[in-house]
């Protein structure tokens, strides 16, 4: 594994640049410093995970990214402007499937296109069934959200994402939820298609070996406040068994840097 600098310069193929970035929350007379000093690069098609302890700041710069939240300091650009709002340039996948109950697996990815202007509605239809057919749901588009597993729901939501071909994909924690044998077969699910739309992706885990597995490179958060600690390029061919001892190896090393910063941060 290659250990590469905490803090990286941009460069002419990068998607997303976040500049020193620093965000504090008030609530009454409480203030909370989440992010202090941030700067990390995300190249064209790179899969970037993000992990560290609760409250260092993940699921913040997520916000940052979706232009959900704006830094109080620094700032964050998508192909060289500002993100100063959401778009369906960037779209977000949460923990939970945040599914519409009432419309069908075909209903609930066809209403992620009403995001992309000027398709006939015979070409959002196309563009659905291409999307379900991806993630391996075309013998359930007519289904309804309730009679999926938790597994299919995050695949629903991942084809709804991934519809309105949005430039970057931000996943905060999206297979948390799921039971083990789901995940693993996720992980794969999401590599073959990541290599196959090539997308830039943003993913926060809690799970070191998940972001082994899934990422190119592997970004350690500290918190209170939230900052940068290290970087590790993950140099494994794909597509990656989390099971396998080399993935194993790369995620202990993760794990007792992780370790290290948080008995530092707990001095």
């Amino acid at each position: 594994m290659n250990h590469v600098a905490a803090e990286l310069a941009p460069v002419p193929c990068a998607k997303l640049v976040i500049d020193h970035v620093s965000k504090w929350f008030h609530s009454g007379v409480v203030k909370t410093h989440a992010l202090d000093d941030v700067s990390l690069t995300v190249d064209e098609a790179e899969f970037v995970c993000l992990v560290g302890p609760s409250g260092c700041g993940k699921s913040t710069l997520l916000n940052m990214i979706a232009g959900l939240e704006m830094a109080d300091q620094g700032s964050v650009l998508m192909d060289g402007k500002k993100v100063v709002g959401s778009g369906r340039e960037r779209m977000m996948m949460f923990q939970e499937s945040a599914l519409f109950p009432w419309l069908s697996v075909l209903g609930n990815v066809l209403f992620g296109l009403k995001l992309k202007p000027g398709l006939k509605d015979s070409e959002r239809l196309e563009v659905a069934r291409y999307y379900i057919k991806l993630v391996g749901l075309e013998r359930y588009e007519r289904a309804n959200i309730h009679e999926l597993s938790g597994g299919m729901k995050q695949r629903v939501a991942l084809a709804r994402s991934l519809a309105p071909n949005p430039r970057v994909l931000i996943m905060d924690e999206p297979f948390a939820s799921l039971d083990a044998m789901t995940r693993e077969q996720l992980y794969g699910d999401l590599q073959t298609i990541w290599a196959a739309r090539k997308k830039t992706i943003v993913f926060v885990t809690h799970n070191v070996r998940e972001a082994v597995c899934l990422g190119d490179r592997v970004v350690l958060f500290s918190p209170n406040p939230g900052r940068v600690r290290e970087q590790f390029r993950i140099d494994l061919p794909r597509p990656r068994d989390i099971n396998s001892p080399s993935l194993a190896e790369h995620a202990t090393e993760i794990t007792r840097a992780l370790k290290q910063h948080r008995e530092v941060a707990a001095e």
